[in-house]
């Protein structure tokens, strides 16, 4: 199991997240159980309603392959940051880190956030 914990450099990117109104990810859990693994993600976006919200997060290998998509059903305009998980994520043979990238309606993808899995 692995969490990558919030540092002061990250709370310098929260800022400038919230200024560029984009999705970032904060923190992520990554636990695995057996084959699969789970990622409980902390987004952080300036949702302003149904017109412009954080949509949802992927999981991909460092090449690009998605391995598995969180859909975020609606806004969270009053709950920043907030954290969603998604389980049942199969990791190919070999993968020792991935890339959890959000998704908001407006801009599309945020950065990258790079997990290294243990």
């Amino acid at each position: 199991m692995k969490k990558i914990p919030i540092t002061a450099a990250a709370l310098v990117f929260t800022a400038s997240l919230a200024f560029a109104n984009i999705p970032g990810v904060l923190a992520v859990k990554a636990t695995q159980s057996g084959d699969l693994w789970r990622f409980d993600v902390t987004l952080q976006h300036a949702d302003t309603g149904w017109d412009h919200y954080a949509d949802g997060w992927g999981v991909y290998t460092p090449d690009g392959v998605k391995l598995g998509y969180r859909v975020l059903a609606h806004p969270h305009v009053n709950e920043q940051p907030f954290t969603r998980s998604l389980g049942g994520v199969a990791i190919p043979a070999g993968i020792t880190q991935v890339i959890i990238r959000p998704h908001d309606l407006v801009h599309g993808d945020g950065p990258d956030f790079i997990v290294d899995l243990e």
